[in-house]
């Protein structure tokens, strides 16, 4: 894990380097241009020359943002701050990086976290009965479906929920802003709860339809390939019910594969966003903050959000390769004597 996180930050630092357009060269970007703009509108400018800055004023800008120092002096400074979670602040908000994702962090939380609870409460339950009933009535039609479902981009789908429910060109019945609504603080708790559920609706929907298909799919063949296995026909043969194979051996061979993968994707829905989603319902979450960091060189966001992110997914993975032997004892990682 930890070579991984260093040679991730290393890479991505490296190429921040030869990026055009850096924050120093963005702000005498904005200096030049409100210079212009004085002599236009007052006769007089602010800076000196319409060429730019003076070598001493482009010297002062690169020390204030560090820039003044080689790139690995730079990148161990950095490394050693991150170490103790020292992100610093942002070039572009002028806020604490930690703050800045902090606030950010409701939204994807609540994205992520109920697209989570609905994909894995729904997919379970469909995929066992998808391998129960496989190729019946009901499989085609479920599986065309979800299929038609995931086939569809998230955006799209936004787009389309929006038209028809948002008050675009039907009905109006959900709201298209935020996750709450003005004076939701003034409401009561059964109120704040209701309302927010009721923001959440469209973005939701819109961010879930797509995993359905995936793991729908997943359970129901892995349930699948355990119905079709010696041991299946053996517990038959014994005379136990349907249920009985299903539940008591098939199932906790079945949902192995779904298992494992809970701690991953449990960890992600927190701190993972979606640009568009965020975009079209506005909301302000992680995925709008990466991209418009991005956008903006705002290089300690940038950064900062990469590596904390980085050891989560690191973590998860770890946590995902522990449910393996927690789950299925039989498995083992300790290498054969």
């Amino acid at each position: 894990m930890i070579p991984t996180l260093f040679g991730v930050m290393l890479l991505t630092f490296a190429v921040t380097q030869f990026v055009p357009g850096g924050p120093v060269e963005q702000l005498l970007s904005e200096m030049e241009g409100l210079s212009k703009g004085g002599e236009i509108a007052g006769g007089s400018s602010l800076y000196q020359g319409d060429s730019g800055l003076d070598a001493d004023r482009v010297q002062k800008l690169k020390e204030l943002y560090g820039f003044d120092k080689p790139p690995l002096t730079r990148f161990i400074t950095m490394m050693k701050n991150y170490l103790v979670f020292d992100f610093g602040s942002s070039y572009y908000y002028h806020q604490s990086v930690v703050e800045l994702v902090i606030s950010r962090m409701p939204v994807s939380m609540s994205l992520g976290l109920w697209s989570f609870i609905i994909v894995y409460g729904v997919c379970i339950p469909l995929g066992i009965s998808k391998a129960v009933r496989d190729g019946s009535r009901f499989d085609v039609l479920s599986s065309t479906a979800i299929l038609v479902g995931y086939a569809i981009p998230g955006f799209v789908l936004a787009i389309v929920l929006i038209v028809l429910f948002g008050g675009g060109s039907f009905w109006n019945i959900f709201p298209l802003r935020g996750i709450v609504s003005d004076g939701w603080s003034d409401m009561s708790m059964i109120n704040k709860i209701l309302d927010y559920l009721w923001h959440m609706v469209l973005p939701i929907t819109s961010g879930a339809v797509g995993s359905l298909a995936v793991m729908t799919m997943l359970t129901k063949n892995s349930f699948l390939e355990e119905i079709r296995k010696q041991y299946v026909l053996t517990a038959r043969a014994k005379g136990l019910s349907e249920q009985q194979v299903l539940y008591k051996h098939v199932f906790r061979n079945g949902i192995i594969p779904i298992i494992t993968g809970f701690p991953g994707y449990f960890i992600a829905a927190f701190f993972t966003g979606s640009l568009l989603i965020e975009t079209i319902f506005s909301l302000d979450g992680m995925g709008l903050l990466a991209y418009q960091s991005v956008l903006n060189r705002d290089y300690p966001v940038v950064l900062g959000t990469l590596y904390f992110f980085t050891i989560i997914g690191l973590f998860a993975r770890l946590l995902s390769d522990l449910s393996y032997v927690i789950v299925d004892p039989r498995i083992s990682f300790d290498s054969a004597e």
